[in-house]
């Protein structure tokens, strides 16, 4: 059965709905009206690197089995779609266009699966035991997903690492870490059955009888994406520095039993939420993956460019938290360095 799959945001985005037009699945693309000219008029090329070969592979949204489009968000009709992917950053959601279409997604009452770092706070209220209210103020604006049923909003984990280069055109996305999207159920088993038929299409897709990395796996724990939080904590957010952006590898390996710290800490919370420790990703694991990382992360790049605001998982990791009765100078350092940024960006 082929799907119908919207998904918010045409740049992390479209390397989700490569991967769903390669397994069959149709799917469209919501971004600026110039993108969505450009990505319909020539479509989109993700590049991914298979396993063992030496060079990326482009693949090209015209040569694969699933149909794509792109709208803007005005356009955007999520009743007659089956699933909605949010995979924008959390405080774009705050532009007027896109509220609105949150909005007709909630009434609609389409299933939706994040892949942004932060968790909407409608997949928050499915933690036991956390308080929407005491979180709020890690978001840009909270209210905008007050009218989201929890039941119909899942997390997926966003662990590739992908960027659009800055030479080329906006439906260019190179992919330089092709790890997996980790998604947990919804609690709906029919909704379940969807993820997992698309994961299964996923898995099977082959080029030149080659396996192609980067798959969606499903997951039965809340807490599996949040094995992202200790990686973004330990590393992405601690390339924000009082002076100038650094790498990803720098961050995690200028102090790597500082960094061990951090994340040991923050995986502690993630467990005092409930997660076992099998949905948790090692250090040593993360580490070795960083060494590679050598850019500043997204939220750093977008910090040096003098965002005003940027998702802020590290704050939400803080109230969390400090809702547990728990804390970390480090973590606290961090949340302050970013806000002096924000603030100094404001000004």
């Amino acid at each position: 059965m082929a799907y119908r799959v919207l998904i918010l945001g045409a740049s992390y985005g479209s390397l989700l709905g490569t991967k769903l037009l390669a397994a069959g699945h149709d799917t469209t693309l919501v971004c600026r009206p110039q993108t969505a000219a450009l990505i319909n008029a020539e479509g989109t090329e993700v590049r991914i690197k298979l396993r063992d070969e030496e060079h990326h592979r482009s693949f090209f949204s015209t040569d694969l089995p699933g149909a794509l489009s792109a709208v803007a968000p005005e356009d955007a009709k999520p009743q007659d779609y089956d699933l909605v992917c949010l995979a924008m950053q959390e405080p774009q959601y705050s532009n007027p266009a896109l509220t609105q279409l949150l909005g007709r997604i909630a009434q609609a009452k389409v299933p939706c699966m994040s892949i942004m770092n932060m968790p909407p706070l409608p997949y928050l209220l499915r933690i036991p035991g956390l308080d929407g209210a005491a979180l709020s103020g890690a978001f840009s604006d909270p209210d905008i997903w007050a009218d989201f049923d929890p039941a119909l909003m899942t997390l997926c984990s966003p662990d590739p690492q992908a960027y659009r280069p800055t030479d080329e055109k906006a439906n260019v996305l190179h992919v330089g870490l092709p790890t997996n999207f980790k998604v947990s159920k919804f609690k709906n088993p029919a909704l379940n059955a969807m993820l997992e038929a698309l994961a299964a299409d996923i898995d099977a897709f082959r080029i030149d009888g080659k396996d192609v990395p980067v798959k969606l796996r499903v997951f039965d724990s809340l807490f599996v994406p949040f094995a992202k939080w200790a990686m973004l904590a330990t590393g992405n957010y601690r390339c924000i520095t009082s002076g100038a952006a650094r790498s990803i590898r720098d961050a995690v390996h200028g102090d790597l039993d500082r960094s061990r710290e951090i994340y040991a800490f923050v995986n502690e919370l993630v467990i005092h939420l409930g997660a076992a420790p099998a949905d948790l990703v090692p250090f040593e694991k993360y580490a070795n993956a960083a060494k590679g990382l050598l850019n500043p992360s997204s939220a750093a790049r977008a910090v040096e460019a003098g965002a005003t605001r940027i998702e802020r998982v590290d704050r939400l990791i803080k109230l969390t938290a400090n809702a547990q009765n728990m804390s970390h100078p480090a973590i606290t350092e961090t949340v302050a360095i970013v806000d002096a940024k924000l603030e100094a960006n404001a000004h």
